[in-house]
């Protein structure tokens, strides 16, 4: 009889146990469902803020001198077009056009990109995004492990997030991202 692995846990698991949450399995990952109420939660969201640890995605570091190459053959965006510290929604796709997953292509350097794709597709895009790198100088790495991500969503995200930053978030723009702190700590 084969046993079940347990639920992978992301950083902020003991959080949501003490604040209450009602955890749910999620693509192999022990994750907040609700704290107080599914209605509840949403009007909260659309009426003023919600914070969401989506630290079970997974991130795909794809650096080298035909990282931007490498990836432009996998997705259907402009990729070079893409601006360091700028993000854009896109698609992993196989060769005949179809979609593998979705996904946030992060440019963090002109060499140096980042892959945000769905928990439950990340070993398998990895090693999708792997198996076609070119072998002059472009490499493929599983970072997952290596971060915990959160999004604060909903109107009003950027005046909470603003006293806890010293970063400009109206300078960021829509999908910008830069290097700073939140309450003190590297984000």
């Amino acid at each position: 009889m084969a046993v079940e692995a347990a639920a992978a846990r992301t950083p902020l698991h003991d959080c949501h146990r003490r604040a209450g949450a009602r955890m749910v399995e999620f693509a192999g990952w022990e994750m907040p469902v609700h704290y107080s109420g599914v209605m509840q939660e949403h009007r909260a969201v659309r009426q003023a803020a919600g914070l969401f640890d989506v630290s079970h995605m997974g991130e795909i570091a794809v650096r080298g001198p035909r990282a931007v190459e490498l990836v432009e053959r996998l997705t259907p965006n402009h990729v070079a077009r893409l601006p360091v510290g700028r993000a854009h929604y896109s698609g992993l796709l196989t060769e005949r056009g179809t979609y593998l997953d979705d996904l946030l292509v992060y440019r963090l350097g002109e060499e140096d990109l980042l892959l945000v794709v769905n928990a439950a597709n990340r070993e398998e895009d990895v090693e999708w995004v792997r198996d076609r790198a070119f072998s002059s100088g472009v490499t493929v790495e599983d970072a997952s492990e290596r971060y915990a991500l959160l999004a604060l969503q909903g109107p009003a995200a950027a005046a909470i997030l603003a006293p806890l930053t010293p970063l400009d978030l109206d300078a960021l723009g829509y999908y910008g991202f830069a290097p700073s702190e939140v309450a003190g700590r590297p984000a």
